[in-house]
């Protein structure tokens, strides 16, 4: 279930917004169609809907505990090792990394893993959405951290593709290697 429930209720809205967007009844200020306006009803359900939403994404942020093994960084970043080698050298945010990891929503859906296709991925940090620049440069080559990215360190309130705007992502990160090292 990629969104929550409550979303699809937001959801289920937009096709009535969509359709009467650009009536020309509308424009004259008319509403000659009553069955394509949402109801006052709807339109309130869709917002309880977006506020469940947004909040269950700070809801499952705030359950992480540093008696958990998390750790905060600023704008709410969390991560915590998940295998802890300690050895490795670390990456900086100007470096290449080769990396595998699994990214899912909180609900536990998965939508992207390299460990699925079976070759890791290399990125340079700095492209990446802030989330990973902040907390890969925390790991050494062989360890593996948990990352729960809020959405203003991940793909923001509009979200990018297959991610709802204001989604709080999960990933899983093992660092590989670090080009040039």
């Amino acid at each position: 279930m990629k969104f929550l429930t409550a979303f699809s209720a937001f959801s289920a809205c937009a096709p009535l917004l969509a359709a009467t967007a650009g009536s020309p009844a509308l424009a004259d200020g008319h509403m000659e169609d009553a069955a394509t306006e949402p109801s006052a009803e709807a339109i309130a359900a869709a917002e309880a809907a977006e506020i469940a939403y947004h909040s269950a994404q700070q809801i499952y942020l705030s359950g992480l505990m540093a008696t958990d093994g998390w750790y905060t960084m600023e704008g709410g970043l969390r991560w915590r090792y998940t295998d802890y080698v300690g050895t490795g050298e670390k990456p900086t945010a100007s470096d290449t990394v080769t990396v595998h990891y699994a990214g899912t929503f909180i609900d536990g859906e998965q939508f992207d893993s390299s460990f699925d296709r079976g070759t890791p991925a290399t990125f340079p940090l700095s492209g990446l959405i802030p989330a990973w620049e902040m907390a890969i440069p925390q790991m050494g080559v062989g360890d593996t951290i948990e990352i729960a990215a809020p959405a203003t360190l991940a793909y923001g309130p509009r979200g990018r593709r297959t991610i709802p705007g204001g989604a709080t992502l999960l990933f899983t990160v093992q660092l590989i290697s670090i080009a040039g090292r």
